[in-house]
């Protein structure tokens, strides 16, 4: 099992994070934002049950993050494989079965069947 989400400080440490492992999911997000405040949890769930590493950056850490993801509303989740981004969605909150439905959809595989 996975421990819980991941606090990346910046983008140094988000690219760390998503080198080091073949499928990550990363939740950016704001300070304030209920919507990301409620996605922890869920995304602690998610961690836990598929083994999917998750990460959290917070976007007024470092301005590069926001420049280099183009974010335009939070929560964003960015699904990384093999240290590429794969796919992303910001739809604001999410259910844990969607967010595990969002992995499955985009690395296959990934999610252990058990899951």
């Amino acid at each position: 099992m996975s421990p819980k989400p991941v606090r990346l400080q910046d983008d140094d440490a988000l690219e760390r994070f998503v080198t080091d492992h073949e499928v990550a999911l990363v939740e950016l997000y704001t300070s304030g934002c209920p919507k990301c405040q409620a996605m922890e949890p869920v995304l602690g769930n998610v961690g836990r049950s598929t083994t999917i590493p998750v990460g959290l950056a917070k976007l007024g850490d470092d301005p590069v993050l926001l420049e280099r993801f183009d974010v335009q509303s939070v929560p964003t989740l960015v699904l990384f494989r093999e240290g590429e981004q794969v796919a992303r969605v910001s739809e604001g909150f999410l259910g844990g079965d969607e967010v595990v439905d969002f992995v499955e959809d985009h690395a296959p595989g990934a999610v252990p069947e058990d899951a």
